[in-house]
């Protein structure tokens, strides 16, 4: 399932790919992000990142309600695809920036492996997708700049009680 470069000199846009990977986690070509989630979703890299400030609060997202994929689910605070050729690091930097409004220090990859397959409403993800944590100095007092196209709500929560509803259940969360 690979793909090439549809621009035109008539002004059609580039799709944005992502990069597909064989069981080894080796990039084996690209596809339209576009048309490449669905109930046969092939293994592809993306990202997770949780973002923490000064008082060590974890920032969550709420998926914008008309997203295709798993749309109103609770998850990290960024996730996404690297570009093909382009550095995990970089594409976490450049996602963080468009969908939050905000930038990252101290960006570091804290699970390089993980792997998830998760299904709703018929719709499959199945993704490499390591797992990086960051800092945004001076968050409390920074307003957060979601995309609405990406986010429905974010919110501040301290990281100790987040994790321990995770962990027992009682806090639903994406996969990821």
């Amino acid at each position: 399932m690979t793909t090439t470069d549809t621009s035109t000199t008539t002004g059609t846009a580039t799709p944005e790919l992502v990069v597909l990977l064989d069981e080894d986690g080796q990039a084996v070509g690209t596809a339209d992000k576009a048309g490449v989630h669905d109930a046969d979703t092939p293994l592809h890299l993306a990202f997770s990142c949780y973002l923490f400030d000064d008082a060590g609060n974890v920032l969550v997202t709420q998926r914008a309600l008309h997203k295709r994929t798993f749309p109103g689910v609770w998850t990290n605070s960024c996730c996404g695809h690297p570009a093909p050729g382009e550095r995990l690091e970089d594409a976490v930097r450049r996602r963080v920036e468009q969908e939050l409004g905000t930038t990252v220090t101290d960006l570091r990859l804290v699970l390089p492996r993980f792997r998830y397959r998760a299904e709703q409403d018929g719709v499959v993800e199945n993704e490499m997708c390591p797992v990086f944590v960051g800092s945004v100095p001076g968050a409390a007092s920074q307003t957060v700049s979601a995309d609405p196209d990406e986010v429905g709500d974010v919110r501040w929560e301290p990281w100790l009680p987040f994790r321990a509803a995770v962990l027992d259940g009682t806090r639903a969360v994406s996969a990821w």
